[in-house]
Parts: C-alpha cells; structure tokens; sequence
C-alpha cells in the first residue's frame, strides 16, 4: 500500500490505533477537542485525512526545520537510499565522516568529535557518560523545569514531574533553581533575580554533593519546560562555579539548534561561552531521527571501552542530516529565523497587549510562547485557556504547540525557511483565534 492509497478516516484510524499502541501515545494527540490524522505534508502545509490544510506553526515539535518534504533533503536521502541504506558502525562510511567534519565546523569552541545514535534522549546519556568517564566524577547538575527524553537517566534529568515515569531515577542527578524571571517566588529585579539563582548552584554543590561535579547541563531554551530564556549572563556566571566544581558544561541544543534561536547555528552561541559537549537531535535532520553528541577531543577520549548504536551514523541518516545542515547554512536561515522571529514577536507583543490573560510573551528567533495566566494579578496559570487557544487554532488552520510545567504556555516555532507572508498568515490566525475566545 502506497502513501497515496491511505485514506482512513480519523475515527476509524483513532479506533485503531486504541486497539494495537499503547494508551500513552493517544495522550499526546489531542490538538484541539480531537486527534489530528495526517495525509500528507509539504514546506509550511499539512493536510489531514478529512481533507483539511493547515499552516504548521509547530513543525513535529521544532524538528521539521526547513519545511516539510524539503526538495533538496528528500533528494539527498533517496540517493543514498539508493546507494548504501545501512551497515551499522561495524564499518566506515565517508558520509558519516563528512557530516562529522561539517557539524565540527559548526559549533563552537574546540568541539571536534562527534558520537550519532537516533534520538535526543540518547545524545543526552551519551553526553553524561563522557562526562563522567572523562572526570571521574559522577553528580550531574540540571535545571529544574528542564527536559532531556524518555529513557532512564534522561527522565532523571528531567524535572517535570509529568515527564517523569516508571519510578525509577538516578540519585546523581540534582537539579538547581532555573533563570524562570517571569516566575520569580519573590518580586525582585532581573539582577537580583540571577543572583538567587547562581547562589542556589553553589549551595546545591556544596551541600548535595561531594564538592565535585561530573558537569552542569542545560538548555539554553527551555523546550517542553515552555520557551524559558535563560539571562543574558547566566552561563558565564555559572561557568566558574562549574569549573572550580570540576565539571563540564554540557548544552542541550536539541530543540534550540541550527539557527533555530537567529543569527547563529548555535543558540549558546548568544551566551558567548564555548561548552565542553552539546547534544542535538530533532531539527538537525529535518524529522529523519538522529542524534548527535559533539565533545572535545581528551573528552571523546576518554569514553574507552566497547559502546556503539547500531543505527548511530547511519549513512541515510547522514545524507539526510548533512543535506539539511547544508540548506540552511546555503540559504542564511540563521539570519532569516532572526529577521522573521523579530516580527513574529512584535506581533505576538501587540496581541499581548490587547488580551490580558496572555501574561508573557518570551523567545529568540522562530522559537516564541505566549504564557496564557488568569487575569487575577498573581500570575495564576491557565492551561484551560492555552487548550482553548490550541483548538481555536486549529479550526482557523493554524498549528501551534503546548508545554510548560503547567500546560499553560503556547509553544509558536515556524520552519526555519518562513517567510515574512508565512509569519503575517500565521499571526493572523492566532488573532482570529485569539477573538474567539474572548
């Protein structure tokens, strides 16, 4: 059966699929009052089986960075489908080495080893595994609110609470105050702010652990924990604490990477510091599931012993990786995600200003939210509202996504090749939505 050929019915497909995958995945689904079935999709469209088109504002949860079915990625990958689909880590495959060399090339600092598996989840463990090997150390520090996958330790590094399943966490991991300035427990300035949270690092060291540290490991974004911005200069507060600690700054750009932030590949690139590892996945490739662990070379060293991923560097998965990577440095994406998420942000401002239980609106470049509060004075979150506004969306054929801790925040991220009538269509929709609901 061809792609073409499947036309099932949502209801039908929705019956189906309660019958044969676990209950957990339906959970997810619901993008407005019911699921969304999907036919088919191109550049900044989606359709569903009954028909209906959508501009997709959301992009498989910020991973279909350069447009859906992109002509040139879809053409890398048939051509190595055609040429050499797998042969696992067993053997050297030259675009595995090339896509190495470019994302080397890329990143910042002394960056230069890269370990591929198939997902953010396992660049992650990767990440903390090299970490420790390389100092001997074994407290990893995260962020509170953050979000680092679905397997065991990365669940640990996750401190949200609804993402954290199966009972089972790793003790070594600890988790310090995040910058969330909006959510301040106290009504301080943005200085004072920052300041309550590097002196919440430094006691967490000094009274959690040993003193010493296998690293410190954060989004420079917060993704599911809902587009938090960390402070101009956080990290290069926290880095010397970090250090003195003996640890490693490990970066988590999985939703943040490859100019998803504007004006640079990177988004710690804005921080101005360079990490000892960073992790990235999902729009790396454009929705082809790769991972990816890039660290030093004494860091890469040091993981000895016999570890693989079987489908780690695939070679489909790098042509598709190293074509992606490729349009958007050819076509200044970064630059564009810049320019657009400016006037993306400037729109979603002057709704702000009309509708008062939209309390914040933050993000850098095409990855902005709209933090949906009651309208009491006290910041009171809404996931009621952000699920209205969800719906509403849709049915004006607009796709945005939810996060937060509380559920509360729209999550508003466009492909990375938008245009300025893509970003205009798109506002406009979330202002029809936004009528609707009073």
């Amino acid at each position: 059966m061809t792609p073409t050929q499947l036309a099932s019915s949502t209801e039908d497909l929705l019956k189906r699929q309660k019958e044969y995958l676990f209950p957990a995945v339906s959970k997810l689904q619901l993008f407005g009052d019911e699921p969304l079935a999907v036919a088919r999709a191109k550049n900044q469209h989606l359709w569903d089986v009954d028909g209906n088109k959508y501009l997709d504002f959301f992009g498989g949860i910020l991973t279909v960075s350069v447009g859906h079915c992109n002509d040139e990625v879809t053409a890398a990958t048939i051509e190595q489908l055609q040429n050499v689909q797998h042969t696992s880590t067993l053997y050297i495959n030259e675009i595995t080495i090339k896509t190495a060399e470019k994302i080397a090339a890329l990143t910042p600092g002394r960056l230069q080893k890269c370990f591929f598996t198939n997902s953010g989840s396992e660049a992650d463990e990767t990440a903390i595994m090299a970490a420790r090997m390389y100092t001997g150390n074994t407290d990893i520090i995260a962020l509170r609110h953050a979000y680092s996958g679905r397997t065991l330790s990365a669940m640990s590094l996750t401190a949200h609470a609804p993402w954290r399943l199966g009972g089972v966490f790793d003790g070594t991991i600890k988790h310090v105050r995040n910058p969330y300035y909006y959510r301040s427990p106290v009504a301080i300035s943005e200085d004072e702010f920052l300041d309550l949270c590097v002196k919440d690092l430094e006691e967490m060291i000094a009274t959690c652990t040993s003193g010493k540290i296998a690293a410190f490991m954060a989004e420079p974004i917060q993704g599911v924990g809902g587009f938090i911005v960390a402070p101009q200069d956080y990290f290069k507060r926290i880095l010397p604490i970090v250090r003195e600690a003996g640890g490693l700054l490990i970066i988590d750009e999985v939703q943040t990477g490859w100019g998803r932030t504007g004006k640079h590949m990177c988004s710690i690139e804005h921080w101005g510091v360079d990490p000892d590892i960073m992790t990235f996945a999902k729009g790396i490739a454009n929705g082809y599931p790769v991972g990816c662990t890039i660290t030093t070379a004494e860091v890469a060293e040091a993981v000895t012993g016999l570890t693989l991923s079987t489908y780690g560097g695939n070679p489909v998965a790098m042509a598709t990786t190293l074509a992606t990577i490729e349009y958007i440095e050819k076509n200044n994406l970064p630059q564009n995600a810049e320019l657009q998420g400016a006037r993306l942000c400037q729109r979603m401002n002057d709704m702000k200003s009309r509708y008062d239980f939209i309390g914040d609106v933050r993000g850098m470049g095409l990855m902005q939210a709209f933090e949906m509060v009651v309208p009491d004075g006290n910041k009171t979150p809404d996931p009621d509202k952000a699920a209205a506004f969800v719906n509403a969306s849709r049915k004006h054929g607009l796709l945005v996504g939810k996060g937060g801790l509380y559920g509360n925040v729209i999550r508003v991220a466009p492909h990375l090749n938008v245009s300025k009538e893509d970003i205009d269509a798109g506002c406009d929709l979330m202002e029809q939505a936004l009528a609707t609901m009073g």
